[in-house]
């Protein structure tokens, strides 16, 4: 047990008895943080550094939810302190009023995050007046206003159908949707029912970012150790997945609910920062994820989901990135 200490304090003398013998009782012991994360392969370091035995759960406690959409109801209503989320996501939490940090950018989508459509749609422009699964939330909104950008088209222009990633592929086969704003564990599913990529993100580089985001106000001396630890956890993990990527994956396979030689494939069309890409996502001089989130704003301002110029004051914290060697 790590014991957080403000300031020395001393118990008053009682019957002649001195501080020493109770001295844990001098120091208040800080509770650990709490971060949810949803299954999701950039995610998933910091699964797997619990599962060997990396976090220490008396600093950092890990709440694995079945979807984002869990994650942020849990944010929303202040029972955890952090969270994985997408970078948009970060944005309209933060107008919202719940302040958020980014301690630790955890992937880059460089074509994770896809439309999928039916053989028979051949082009972007195909897709008018047809059925387009999506997500509610940050992430869905900003892809389907992507797809329609290049697309030429207006979101009048097709029909969407709010569904969650997770029961696209079952919607898929009842004939519901058309088309899909999708990504893992949802997009192979849909692939092996017919469904072909039409966009993905590598046609919208370094808009799509997920990160560990954190209550701005648990950035403080008291936790500041629970919180280089779960970066630190997260970043040894990572190095395991590419250094012992067979047992990794063995590790992985429950989790993932997958056999374990399709484990990695998972994190195709991903890029996962080390410690120095997450330096230099976050702690350059001109910060990468600074000027992405600028360009992100801009297109949820234009998409209508978010409705004021985004505040970016402190939305980067850096300094619990480990010290390099």
């Amino acid at each position: 047990m790590i014991l957080q200490i403000a300031r020395r304090r001393f118990l008053a003398l009682m019957g002649g008895l001195a501080c020493a013998p109770f001295l844990s009782g001098c120091a208040p012991k800080a509770q650990p943080i709490s971060i949810a994360t949803h299954m999701w392969p950039g995610y998933e370091p910091t699964s797997l550094a619990r599962l060997m035995g990396w976090l220490d759960e008396k600093q950092v406690k890990l709440i694995e939810t079945d979807s984002f959409t869990d994650s942020i109801k849990l944010l929303e209503e202040g029972k955890i302190d952090a969270s994985g989320l997408t970078l948009d996501e970060v944005l309209r939490l933060r107008e919202k009023g719940i302040p958020l940090s980014v301690i630790l950018v955890c992937d880059v989508s460089a074509g994770a995050d896809m439309l999928l459509a039916r053989p028979d749609i051949k082009t972007l422009a195909d897709i008018k007046g047809r059925r387009v699964g999506v997500e509610d939330g940050a992430l869905g909104a900003l892809m389907l206003y992507q797809v329609l950008l290049a697309a030429g088209l207006e979101r009048g222009d097709i029909k969407p159908v709010s569904i969650p990633v997770d029961k696209q592929p079952d919607a898929w086969k009842r004939g519901e949707i058309d088309a899909a704003i999708s990504f893992e564990p949802g997009s192979s599913k849909i692939m092996k029912l017919g469904g072909k990529v039409l966009f993905d993100s590598r046609q919208i580089p370094n808009l799509i970012l997920d990160v560990i985001a954190v209550r701005t106000s648990v950035l403080g001396e008291a936790h500041a150790d629970a919180l280089r630890h779960l970066v630190s956890a997260h970043l040894k993990a990572l190095k395991y997945i590419n250094t012992n990527p067979e047992d990794a994956a063995y590790r992985m396979a429950p989790r993932f609910n997958l056999p374990h030689d399709q484990v990695m494939a998972t994190f195709k069309g991903l890029l996962l920062p080390d410690l120095d890409n997450n330096i230099r996502l976050l702690a350059s001089a001109t910060p990468t994820v600074l000027k992405s989130a600028e360009v992100v704003a801009d297109a949820m301002r234009k998409a209508g989901i978010l409705h004021k110029q985004a505040d970016l004051k402190g939305l980067l914290r850096p300094e619990y990135l480990p010290r390099q060697d």
